[in-house]
């Protein structure tokens, strides 16, 4: 694996962490936080499987713009409603007017955590 691609592993990996413990959070969890995380994890496990395979990255933290840079065959694109729902919540829920709840915060990581699992095994990392 490449320093960068395993750059933009450990990336992913602190915001899977961060919104794991926000979803958790017994006292004042903040379900924003854990919605904009899973969204940040997920992006950065894609520019990580971009970053590994030579593929310029955009400055986009759209995950349906970048998943259209991923072959039909790689698995990814049955996950391309939720990664609209997450690039979604990571904007909507930053902003006064709109707040997630423990459902969306949920949501997002089941989301994140099926890319999460698809893309570690395209970059031949275990679990």
């Amino acid at each position: 694996m490449k320093p960068s691609t395993a750059e933009w592993v450990d990336k992913a990996e602190g915001d899977f962490t961060t919104a794991q413990r926000e979803l958790r959070a017994r006292k004042k969890p903040n379900y924003d936080a854990a919605c904009y995380h899973a969204q940040q994890s997920t992006e950065k496990y894609l520019k990580a499987w971009l970053q590994e395979n030579g593929i310029i990255i955009p400055k986009t933290h759209d995950l349906v713009q970048l998943l259209s840079l991923c072959p039909e065959n790689m698995g990814l694109h049955s996950l391309r409603d939720g990664f609209s729902k997450l690039s979604a919540y990571a904007v909507e829920f930053r902003y006064p007017g709109e707040n997630a709840d423990k459902i969306s915060a949920k949501e997002a990581m089941k989301i994140c955590c099926a890319a999460k699992a698809e893309l570690r095994g395209l970059l031949k990392l275990g679990e």
